[in-house]
């Protein structure tokens, strides 16, 4: 039996832009597929409509989508989950029918967000099979309890069962980009985004996607990609992200994907997320022809002592190697290191900082401390060293710095490095280069913009007294 859902997205992230909310698009696919009508409501496009939604619209379930739990800063420590809980009591107030919850956010913390949000189910890990059959079994009155993923309550407690890994037949069709919604997104930084493959096979100690997506990758297949592509092209995007955890999962993957956009001669600027490792000169070559312009890789740190801590099963020759592919092809390169964590001193840290001056024209963008997530190596090992109480409230963030290290002291190394070069940024973006991101969104700038960041350095005091013009 058809029913009237209503999608929400409860994401008020907007650093360093808003991001499109991919998941509900395809969430939209798979209830359609099933004979369902959608709705959607965005609070970053419709702040204050919710009720009116909610009056005009009647729908007999809402679904809630956390996509993030907080801003991983240990300085600003600002949770976002909060916007799911008003969410779900300004909806109690309106209507009876049953709220859903689920997201990657949601999926780390289901039974603290079932439990915060008052809402009657969730569903763990991918959202798509999961949401339709738990829909099917509550029109037709039966037990949802066999349902993987599905988060419910029994005899006064939550349940959470294992999520069940399929394999990516699809992702959101022309109907699942909602017009209006989609141009504010394009409005606000002129960039879409898009999913070419889930899972992650990888070690890393501090990471969450293999418990959200699986530790297997699953490819979409690349014609499909590739229509999203156009598709995404002809709303308007001048520029596309892709969302994979780590977009060169595999070579064969890459090169699918890229020969199949040349094959079909689509023409937009694209980044997506790399490790540094793996890469050859022809693959570069064959991303920088495809419409690569920007390279992000999760390096993480620059010596190979803290990557073996960390799990990362690379070197910095490896991280070295990559950026200048990079270059080479001018791909811009931005590395993200998580300072501070398993196997970091001061000593390391100097020694990242020194093999940072290697890789030519790439930014570096430095944290310190690492985000414990619960069902991570990380989380166990800060277990073991007495850092966190194994039945520590992690929704409330906690960072993990290893033992002789402050983050007082990881910070001050980190902003001393900032002072020297130009391309170390440190912790969340200043003020200066936030109203950067405005004047070059304003002025049609897309894409990426910590490659501006040397020059906002270089500039940082005529930029700080209003000297850009807008």
């Amino acid at each position: 039996m058809p029913s009237r859902v209503l999608l929400i997205s409860a994401n008020r992230c907007t650093t360093p832009d808003p991001v499109f909310p991919l998941g509900l698009g395809c969430l939209n696919a798979a209830l359609r597929k099933a004979g369902h009508q959608t709705a959607w409501f965005d609070p970053l496009a419709e702040a204050g409509r919710l009720e009116a939604v909610l009056e005009s619209y009647r729908p007999d379930f809402v679904g809630i989508s956390v996509r993030n739990i907080d801003d991983v800063l240990i300085h600003t420590q600002e949770t976002l989950f909060g916007e799911a809980v008003s969410l779900s009591a300004r909806i109690r107030e309106r209507t009876t029918c049953p709220i859903i919850v689920g997201g990657s956010g949601f999926s780390l913390f289901p039974q603290q967000l079932l439990e915060l949000t008052g809402a009657d189910y969730g569903i763990c890990g991918e959202g798509e099979a999961g949401l339709v059959s738990l829909i099917a079994r509550l029109e037709a009155g039966r037990d949802v309890s066999g349902i993987p993923g599905c988060v419910f309550r029994q005899n006064g407690t939550i349940v959470v069962n294992p999520p069940l890994v399929s394999p990516l037949d699809g992702g959101p069709e022309e109907n699942d980009w909602p017009g209006a919604l989609t141009a504010y997104y394009l409005q606000a930084s002129g960039t879409l985004n898009l999913q070419t493959q889930r899972g992650c096979r990888f070690r890393c100690c501090y990471c969450t996607y293999p418990l959200i997506e699986g530790r297997r990758h699953r490819g979409r297949d690349p014609e499909a990609v590739v229509t999203d592509l156009e598709h995404l092209q002809r709303l308007g995007a001048r520029y596309v992200y892709l969302v994979d955890s780590i977009f060169n999962s595999s070579a064969a993957h890459v090169t699918e994907i890229c020969e199949a956009i040349l094959r079909r001669g689509v023409k937009v600027s694209w980044g997506c997320f790399l490790r540094p490792q793996g890469l050859s000169s022809e693959l570069m070559r064959l991303m920088a022809r495809a419409g690569l312009s920007h390279a992000e890789f999760g390096s993480d740190s620059f010596c190979d002592a803290v990557l073996e801590a960390c799990q990362k099963d690379l070197t910095f020759d490896d991280i070295f190697a990559a950026s200048e592919l990079a270059r080479r092809e001018n791909v811009g390169a931005c590395h993200f290191l998580i300072c501070g964590g398993p196997g970091e001193t001061a000593a390391t840290l100097r020694e990242s900082f020194q093999n940072s001056q290697r890789l030519n024209g790439a930014v570096i963008m430095a944290v310190a401390g690492m985000r414990v997530y619960p069902g991570t190596a990380l989380f166990e090992r800060a277990v073991a060293e007495g850092q966190i109480r194994r039945e520590a409230d992690l929704l409330q963030p906690a960072y993990y710095f290893a033992p002789g290290l402050t983050e007082a002291a990881v910070r001050a190394q980190l902003e001393e490095f900032a002072r020297l070069p130009p391309n170390w940024m440190i912790g969340d973006p200043p003020p200066a280069y936030r109203n950067l991101v405005e004047r070059l969104r304003h002025r049609g700038i897309v894409g990426p913009l910590w490659s501006y960041f040397a020059m906002l350095q270089r500039l940082g005091p005529l930029v700080q007294a209003g000297g850009i013009a807008s």
